[in-house]
């Protein structure tokens, strides 16, 4: 099994605004925090830089949706359309990847963000892609709307930042990493701060499950035997 699929199963908690790792993006965290209807925002950046992370959890709020470019287009079609439904917030995600049809439902859905600013049906419009809207491949029309309000770029959190993130999501379970796993994982795994995060997680129930300490050994046996099934070993009697 390959080191992202692993990651990619690995159970993580619901991200939120408070769970972010600001590091060098605490201005585009704020801004995230702050959006209000009327506005909008884009975020770019590198797989990993947290994307995701802002807009999922952001989109949580009473009136909010969620959507990246696996949503059948018809869904932000609907959002885009029909004025009957009371938007709050609608972040969409991998603006890049939208395929024609996708594509157009978001040209509609930024005219009717921009038509509903000034209004009692006005909603927030969170936006991301991997890289400055101008250079998004996208229909011309639809990269200036990208950029009509508010931009930021995320930018990827050093290693001591996430070292410094993943002691405190340990101790926040009642744990203490050592250094030497701090560096295995850092050194042998994305930078995606929530599959690490969840990777710590998983890591707590593993250790408890086997009642064992954490060690690198037991990372390494984790990592080894991702769906948690105990490896099998000889039987010892009493």
């Amino acid at each position: 099994m390959t080191q992202q699929l692993l990651l990619d199963i690995l159970p993580g908690a619901t991200p939120t605004l408070e769970s972010f790792v600001a590091g060098v993006n605490s201005a585009a965290l704020e801004s995230v925090r702050q959006l209000t209807a009327g506005h909008a925002l884009y975020l770019w950046g590198s797989a990993g830089s947290g994307r995701s992370h802002l807009l999922r959890a952001r989109a949580q709020c009473p009136g909010g949706h969620y959507l990246d470019a696996r949503a059948p287009a018809h869904w932000l079609h609907a959002l885009a359309l029909d004025e009957d439904r009371s938007l709050a917030l609608v972040a969409v995600d991998d603006v890049g990847e939208l395929n024609d049809a996708a594509q157009a439902a978001l040209f509609a859905l930024f005219n009717r963000w921009r038509a509903a600013a000034t209004t009692p049906g006005a909603f927030a419009l969170l936006t991301a892609g991997d890289r400055a809207p101008l250079t998004m491949p996208l229909r011309e029309d639809l990269r200036t709307r990208l950029g009509w309000d508010l931009v930021y770029r995320l930018e990827q959190l050093t290693d001591e930042d996430r070292a410094t993130a993943l002691q405190e999501r340990a101790a926040s379970r009642g744990l203490k990493l050592s250094d030497e796993i701090l560096h295995w994982i850092l050194t042998h795994h994305d930078r995606d701060m929530g599959r690490l995060t969840a990777l710590i997680d998983t890591l707590d129930h593993y250790s408890l499950e086997r009642h064992r300490p954490i060690t690198l050994p037991l990372l390494k046996e984790l990592l080894a035997h991702p769906s948690g099934t105990q490896p099998s070993s000889p039987h010892h009697g009493s």
